[in-house]
Parts: C-alpha cells; sequence; structure tokens
C-alpha cells in the first residue's frame, strides 16, 4: 500500500483514506457504534448544548468530571450517583458496567460516563503487539488490529481506551517499546493515523499517549528523566501526535517522565501551548496514571494543593487516580488560585468528547449480550491475517519451509506447547480464547507421515527456571529438524520492565546451547516484547524467526510459514543491536566528522564490537528471491512546492508469490545543519506472483524533507537530495534531486 508522510499537504487521515484499500472480504460491517468527531452545524449545536449543561453545573460537579476513578477497593458506586466522578477506569465486566450506569440514572444532570482500558492490542481476541503490527508495514492491518480490540472492548460496555502509544523509542531496554511502533517517525505516523481510525471505527473514542518524550527516557529506564531540544522534539517526537489529532484522536495522556526538567503534567509550554493551541486538540487532556501526584516526588510542588494547581494551570484536564483534583481543586478554585475559567475550559472538553461520542444519546449497555460479541469468526480471521504478516524472518539457511524430506520434528519451549497467550492488557477475567500451541498447528499442516514430538524443556512457559532439558535433548536427537522458542518471562514486557541486559535468560542460553550441540538443524523463534541481542547463538543455528507476541492466532500463523503456505513478508519496526552496549541504535543517525571506516582508533566506533546493527531497521526475508532495478525518476530538478516522483521495478526472479517492502530513504546532502544519513519517505507493500514484477510508483512532497530549528520553526532548504531505494534501511539504489530556490 502507498503511503506518503506529508506535513504539509493533506491531513494525515485524508492520505490513509486514499490509501487503504477496501476491507477484506469477510470482515464484518462498520459497528454502528463508530465515533468520530462531529462538523457544520452539528458540531456547532453540540457547542451550544455543552455551554447551556456547564451553567446548570455546581462547582462539585464540574470537579466530578474531571475526577478519574477505577475499579478496586477505594472505588465508592455512589460517587457517580452524587457527581463525584465522570470518568472511569479498569471496568471489564458488563454486569459491573451495568451497575455503575445505574448509579448515573440517580444523578442530578445524569452526565453520561467515559470508560477508559488499556485495550492495546485486543480485548478477547488478541491481535499482535503494536511493534507486531507496525511489522506488517501495512496500514490496513494495523486498522483492522485497532478496531476488533475497540469493538470487543465496546461490546462490554467500554468506550474509552488508553491508546495508540505513539512515542517514538529507539532504546529497547524500555519495556513499553512493544506498545508503540518502534524508531521510525514516518512509520510511526501511519501507525498513529491507521491505530485512531480503527479505534474509532470499533467504537472506542482514543487518547494518544504519552506527551511528550516518553519513550526516550534515560538509560531505557521507565519513568526517568527526559532531554530533548526543541528541534529534535519538532522533527521526531511530535509527528505522530500531530498524526492522531489530525485522525481525530479525541484525547491525549500525559507523560510519566519529566522533560527538560519540568514534569509533562506541569508542562504548560507544552499540554496548553503546543497540544491545545498549536497541534489543535479538541478534546481533553488527562494524565497519566497518579502523575499529579508524582509531581511531589519530582520537586516542583511540596503539596497536594500547589501541585493541583500546577496541573491545572498547565492545561491537565483530568487527573487519573491521583484523587487530588477530587480533594483540592474546589478550594483552590474558592481560594482564587485556580480561575473558574480553567475548570470551565477543562470541563467543557469533557463534554465536548462526551456529546460527539454521542453517549447522550446512547442506550444502556446490555450485559447479556457481550459475550455474544466477542471472539467471533471475522475477529480470529483478522487477528490470523496480521499475525501471518507480522513474522519476521531474518535469517534462513535453506531449512525454511520445512521440506518433503522433514520426517521429524521436536518443538522445544513452553512458549510454543502453552495455550495461554497472557497479555499485558489481560480483560480481567472474561472468558478468553485458548490458543492452537504450534506442535499442534505444525501437525496440522505437515505431511501425515512427519512426527512431531514437544517437550518444554523449561520449569514453565514463562522460562527463567530450567526445567527437564534431558527429555527436551532426547526429542532433539531423535528428531531431523529442531524448534525452539524463546523469549521473555510473562513479567518482563510492558510498563516497568527496562533492562539492562536484552540477552536470552540464562536457562533459556542454556538449553539452545545444548540443542545446537545435538548438531541437528536448529530452527530459533524468538516470542519477546523487544529487540533482542542474537549475536550469541544466530550463526550456530539454521534460522531465526522474530515475532512480537502475535496474539490468538500466533502459534497457526508460525506453522503455515513454517511449512510454506504462507510467505513470511514482516519488517523490522527497530534496529536489532549486536550487544546492547550499542543501544540507543537507530538508522536515521546524524553523521559523524570522524565515520568508521578503516576502523582505526580515532573514528567513530567501537574497540569491541562492529558499529553496523546485526540487523537493519526495515530489514525481514521472504521465501522469494526479490530483486529491485529500474530507478527513474519523472524529474530531478524541484521547485520547494514540487513533489519527488518516480518509478522502481520489483521482480520476483524465483520462489513462491510473496510480498516484499519497497522503501524509499532521503538524505539532505548539505544544510544549513547536519541532517540524518536518510529518513524514511515512503513505503509500499507490493504483491508479485512467483516469476512475475510489478512497477511501484512513489511519490513524496518536497515539503516532507525539512526540519525544525531551536525555535521550533520549520523549513526545507533548496539543494541537493540523495534518494536511496531498497527493501531496508541499507538502501543502495540512488539517484540525486536539486530542490531549487523560489
Amino acid at each position: 500500500m502507498r503511503l506518503v508522510l506529508s506535513r504539509a499537504a493533506l491531513p494525515i487521515l485524508m492520505v490513509l483514506g486514499l490509501a487503504l484499500p477496501a476491507l477484506a472480504q469477510g470482515e464484518a460491517t462498520r459497528a454502528p457504534l463508530s465515533v468520530a468527531w462531529k462538523t457544520g452545524a452539528e458540531a456547532e449545536a453540540i457547542e451550544q448544548r455543552i455551554e447551556a449543561l456547564l451553567a446548570q453545573m455546581t462547582l462539585a460537579e464540574k470537579v466530578g468530571q474531571l475526577h478519574l476513578t477505577g475499579r478496586g477497593d477505594s472505588f465508592k458506586p455512589e460517587w457517580v450517583a452524587e457527581g463525584r466522578t465522570g470518568v472511569l477506569m479498569n471496568f471489564t465486566q458488563p454486569r459491573e458496567v451495568r451497575a455503575v450506569q445505574a448509579q448515573l440514572a440517580r444523578s442530578r444532570l445524569r452526565i453520561p460516563l467515559l470508560f477508559g482500558l488499556d485495550a492495546i492490542n485486543g480485548f478477547a481476541t488478541y491481535f499482535p503487539q503494536p511493534l507486531g503490527q507496525a511489522a506488517t508495514f501495512n496500514a490496513r492491518l494495523m486498522e483492522v488490529s485497532a478496531y476488533w480490540a475497540a469493538r470487543e472492548a465496546r461490546a462490554v460496555g467500554v468506550n474509552w481506551t488508553f491508546a495508540p502509544m505513539v512515542d517514538i523509542t529507539r532504546d529497547a531496554r524500555w519495556g513499553r517499546v512493544m506498545e508503540g511502533a518502534g524508531e521510525d517517525v514516518h512509520l510511526g505516523v501511519i501507525s498513529a493515523a491507521a491505530r485512531v481510525a480503527g479505534y474509532h471505527r470499533g467504537g472506542l473514542a482514543t487518547s494518544a499517549k504519552h506527551f511528550i518524550g516518553y519513550g526516550e527516557a534515560e538509560a531505557g529506564r521507565d519513568y526517568n528523566s527526559v532531554w530533548i531540544p526543541l528541534s529534535k522534539l519538532w522533527d521526531i517526537h511530535i509527528p505522530p501526535f500531530r498524526a492522531a489529532i489530525e485522525a481525530g484522536a479525541f484525547t491525549v495522556m500525559t507523560s510519566l517522565s519529566a522533560m527538560n526538567g519540568i514534569p509533562s503534567s506541569a508542562d504548560r509550554a507544552m499540554m496548553t501551548d503546543t497540544l491545545k493551541v498549536k497541534l489543535g486538540l479538541r478534546g481533553f487532556i488527562v494524565s497519566d496514571f497518579e502523575s499529579i501526584k508524582e509531581m511531589l516526588a519530582h520537586g516542583v510542588g511540596a503539596d497536594g494543593p500547589e501541585v493541583v494547581r500546577k496541573a491545572m494551570l498547565a492545561g491537565v484536564d483530568v487527573d487519573m487516580m491521583a484523587g487530588l483534583y477530587d480533594r483540592h481543586l474546589a478550594d483552590e478554585v474558592r481560594a482564587g488560585r485556580v480561575p473558574q475559567s480553567a475548570v470551565d475550559d477543562a470541563v467543557r472538553r469533557v463534554l465536548r468528547v462526551k456529546f460527539h461520542m454521542g453517549l447522550f444519546e446512547a442506550e444502556p449497555d446490555h450485559p447479556a449480550m457481550a459475550v455474544a460479541q466477542l471472539a467471533l469468526p471475522e475477529a480470529r480471521a483478522a487477528a490470523l491475517e496480521v499475525a501471518r504478516e507480522a513474522i519476521i524472518l531474518l535469517k534462513n539457511d535453506q531449512i525454511l519451509p520445512l521440506g518433503r524430506q522433514t520426517r521429524s520434528v521436536a518443538v522445544i519451549g513452553g512458549l510454543a506447547t502453552h495455550q495461554e497467550d497472557w497479555q499485558y492488557s489481560d480483560n480481567a477475567g472474561l472468558p478468553r480464547i485458548r490458543p492452537a500451541t504450534l506442535p499442534a498447528e505444525l501437525t496440522r499442516f505437515l505431511a501425515p507421515n512427519v512426527r512431531v514430538t514437544a517437550e518444554r524443556g523449561l520449569a514453565t512457559h514463562c522460562s527463567l527456571a530450567p526445567g527437564n532439558t534431558a527429555a527436551a535433548l532426547r526429542a532433539a536427537h531423535a528428531a531431523d529438524v529442531v524448534v525452539v522458542m524463546l523469549g521473555e518471562d510473562c513479567e518482563q514486557y510492558g510498563e516497568g520492565t527496562s533492562r539492562a541486559h536484552l540477552e536470552l535468560p540464562a536457562p533459556q542460553k542454556a538449553l539452545l546451547d545444548e540443542l545446537i550441540a545435538t548438531r541437528k538443524p536448529v530452527i530459533v523463534i524468538m516470542h519477546t516484547a523487544r529487540p533482542f541481542v542474537l549475536t550469541g547463538f544466530v550463526d550456530r543455528v539454521k534460522a531465526v524467526l522474530q515475532t512480537f507476541h502475535l496474539g490468538t492466532e500466533g502459534r497457526t500463523a508460525l506453522a503455515e510459514v513454517m511449512t510454506g503456505r504462507v510467505n513470511p513478508s514482516g519488517k523490522l519496526p527497530m534496529t536489532f543491536p549486536r550487544a546492547t552496549g550499542q543501544v540507543p541504535i537507530y538508522y536515521d543517525q546524524l553523521p559523524t566528522g570522524r565515520p568508521r571506516l578503516t576502523n582505526a582508533r580515532y573514528e567513530s566506533g567501537y574497540l569491541d564490537e562492529k558499529i553496523e546493527p546485526l540487523f537493519p531497521f526495515g530489514f525481514g526475508l521472504t521465501y522469494s528471491r526479490f530483486t529491485l532495478d529500474r530507478l527513474a525518476l519523472d524529474a530531478t530538478s524541484l521547485p520547494l512546492t514540487g513533489t519527488i516522483a518516480g518509478t522502481v521495478r520489483l521482480a520476483n526472479g524465483a520462489g513462491p508469490a510473496g510480498q516484499e517492502v519497497v522503501q524509499v530513504y532521503v538524505r539532505q546532502r548539505v544544510g544549513s545543519r547536519s541532517r540524518p544519513v536518510r529518513q524514511l519517505k515512503f513505503f509500499e507493500k507490493v504483491a508479485v506472483a512467483a516469476g512475475g514484477e510489478a512497477s511501484v510508483a512513489f511519490r513524496i512532497p518536497v515539503q516532507a524533507l525539512g526540519f525544525h530549528d531551536d525555535q521550533g520553526r520549520y523549513s526545507v532548504e533548496p539543494g541537493l537530495y540523495d534518494v536511496f531505494v531498497g527493501t531496508d534501511s541499507r538502501a543502495s539504489l540512488t539517484a540525486t534531486v536539486t530542490v531549487t530556490a523560489p
């Protein structure tokens, strides 16, 4: 699919509207609960309704709309009847949602509730984690994933999600990389817009997070401080938020970190001046979990009233779970330290979201209908489609797909045999699908005479302790091919799971070493939530498949790929390092005055490791032999208002039909400041028949080639620009364009 990033042309949602093909056959029709911002006379009427309702509200009722509380021991249902809260979170049981809604009927003004949840990559049907969705390089599949997560969550009464996470991150030590699209701005922009569109189509309002810079925490340590110059902020971190807002995001969540010494929830320059004014957020800003309270630990407030005052004046409209607006905001208003107008603006934004979502007219949710709408065949079919394209083939030494000569396969590892695919956003007890195991699916797809055996080899599927290694080795010795599925412990990914080491846990490494020592061909499946260091074994095994938690249908997709029913097409959304010491590592780095050319001491590099990554951004193999040639540009001299347009031939010279991602990178050769060595500006996933070819056209607006200065001003400079075309960030087909001054 053709996806073009243009900062100055059409809004991102319009770009996606042109780029997204029709929904796959068999996918359910548009959900009747889809949400979107209203326009024209309808929007004007809503503003009048907001003002009329605001005039009826007491100060206590206004504060209640800004008090986000949630399911747990401290929650009191009567708060809803009293108008003391209008925003809730973590209710996933339909009967509990209905019970809370019954309390709403007893309230004075009956202002409908928002029910929020981290519906990150599914609810009952799980899709690949967002990082895995980004690995598809397919915006339609990103949108479909969000749609089904939303549709299922909406069925139980949830109407707001704390997603998408659009933080750009280049540091795999940070546990939350799994929630985003990885290191690249262009891919991040496409992902942000697609996921917002999908969530809204499925009936959930969105909350783009975390504003701003959260993904650049120092040392990859969650909640740590970040230091980002304004130019970098606007070039790298703000574009996905801009895309989410242009796609219609209803709300934005603050970061838990402090940027340049100011906690996000106290940063008026970012929250109000940038997010609300410059980026045009129409809805409200919600703090992250207790982030207003955490301003005390940051050292920018002495007590609750002070941090409440700072957060409200910064522009944070809703207090998540800290309870400080509930306790102190009304007193701050009465004392004159917070103007009534600030509270009114915050309440107005919350009401605006509720009106535009149609909540005032919506019927109460019906618990009995909820379960029947979960894990539908259409949802599982969509999850399988996404999982297929999320699998990344990193190495294949003529062993995959498993051929006719294979008579027996030993599948090792609890991650392959366990029937529960626990996710970071687990749905708290509703009936769950039990995914098929990899051995069972390989048995289904391999020839009837192929014997498939399975041994866990480790104590549990979470894989942190040794298990019955002897049984695993016996199975390996008796097999023609060994498949071992390794990865992270169940609690080693997501929020608060930063790591100093990106290698396999010791028990897994020891098991893998022993399997390799059998001298049987070994295929490794990495089942992780972040890039790992694979250097210790990649040269000693026959094949490596990378997955970012593929979800409910993941084992089926893996078996299809391994048996050749599906040709892999996933690409890395993050660079894979050779060693943890290279992190943060990313392809669009700035050049250095002493590049690594001859491995001399006084060149930029390492004494004990190569500077190059193990696998570059955008990398991924297929079973086809794709080649690119015949790069041609329509014009080699363009004005600042022009568009780089060209074509390249993609040929499938050997192997089956497949898909390849054509990637176009651009570099400004000489500028007023040092520019990245290359930046992705276009990609298209193209299907080509066996022996066939395709002409791939690309268009990149010249206005997408600029940068921001230290005051945040955007400019595009005349001069020479290099164009690189390839199938990963090492793209080697080149052309040159001259951008001329007016």
